[in-house]
């Protein structure tokens, strides 16, 4: 498994605080990163063919890799050596596909790309322009066929909930046009209000307030039961798939599989034999610097309990659940909890409190 951060985009949104560079588009912009980006990818080829001999995946994040020249996309395939891969996803502005066309399309499936996630966010003009994205609804339902004319048969969407001012009608004529459109994924995020992003900033001057938790529950309650409805499988908290379609990468990091992070702030988790550590196994979570160039990396080692709390929390985000073995010796579990089949999970109904039945678990 391999994650490529690419760190550049060409405005930033209201929410977003990632890690990111301001980009006016031109090819010189990128050479360097490419450059490092590539010989990070030469230098830790052993690493990335540890990781996971049986799961061969690859995700471009961001940033907005959908702005890079397709000088990146084929010198960093040359560059990994790993390939052909199960699942190849690269993120993706709608702004962008409708820019550079059919084409740029093509030649992402000639690199290899045969899953693309698409940040469409909503399909309300007026709250799209209040999150300083880059695309209007029109852009959103053009890029989406320009993408399948294009031959990618697995395109994942995003939107987000719980937007002061997003009404039920507004969120029902996006997932109208979401399900219309008929993507094979589909993914529905909660507006977080993370610190030093705008949105922050707006919310410490006071020109705008968080929506409150029952409104933000009843619209996720909505999202449940539209995509539920339209025959999507609601597998993980903030993730619908039609049958066969989930998210190959993501569902590994949801059961900690080992992967390689590469470029500026991304993670790995790496597992290294250890004499001493349960089963002759130790987890290390690495991570870059938010440097373009001469990138550095740190190193956590995690105990034994941090292990367990990990794996408890990422899988009850699942329809899966855990193994009770993970909470073996507890005299009873927290409200909210099924226990069947050997198995711990939290039911859908109760998935949007699941982080306050997960911290009395663990």
């Amino acid at each position: 498994m391999i994650y490529v951060h690419v760190p550049f985009c060409k405005s930033f949104c209201r929410y977003c605080d990632f890690y990111s560079e301001l980009t006016c588009g031109k090819p010189e912009e990128y050479d360097a990163y490419i450059d490092e980006i590539c010989a990070e990818a030469r230098l830790r080829s052993g690493e990335i063919r540890e990781s996971d001999e049986q799961l061969k995946t690859l995700y471009i994040g961001g940033g907005t890799p959908s702005v890079m020249p397709l000088r990146f996309f084929f010198d960093l395939k040359k560059a990994l050596p790993e390939g052909p891969y199960r699942e190849f996803t690269v993120e993706v502005n709608p702004d962008d596909i409708v820019g550079r066309g059919y084409e740029f399309v093509r030649m992402l499936r000639e690199v290899g790309v045969n899953r693309v996630s698409m940040g469409v966010q909503s399909l309300d003009d007026g709250l799209l322009r209040w999150m300083g994205r880059r695309h209007d609804s029109a852009a959103a339902r053009a890029a989406f066929q320009i993408l399948r004319a294009g031959g990618i048969d697995n395109i994942s969407l995003d939107i987000i909930f719980g937007i002061k001012g997003l009404t039920d009608e507004m969120l029902s004529r996006t997932l109208d046009g979401i399900v219309e459109m008929g993507p094979e994924h589909i993914s529905a995020y909660q507006l977080s209000i993370e610190e030093g992003s705008q949105l922050a900033k707006d919310i410490s001057e006071g020109k705008y307030e968080e929506l409150p938790d029952g409104q933000c529950a009843a619209q996720y309650k909505l999202i449940c039961e539209r995509l539920r409805e339209a025959g999507y499988r609601h597998y993980e908290i903030s993730n619908w798939a039609r049958a066969g379609r989930e998210a190959v990468h993501n569902s590994a990091y949801w059961r900690r599989v080992p992967y390689v992070g590469l470029g500026p702030g991304a993670h790995s988790l790496e597992r290294n034999v250890d004499d001493n550590a349960p089963g002759g196994l130790r987890d290390t979570r690495s991570w870059n610097s938010e440097a373009l160039t001469g990138w550095t990396r740190s190193f956590e080692v995690l105990t034994p309990e941090e292990i367990r709390e990990e794996s408890i929390m990422l899988g009850l985000r699942t329809a899966g659940g855990i193994d009770a073995a993970l909470v073996a010796g507890r005299k009873e579990l927290p409200e909210g909890l099924i226990s069947e089949d050997g198995r711990i999970r939290i039911p859908e109904d109760k998935w949007f409190v699941a982080d306050s039945i997960i911290a009395d678990l663990i």
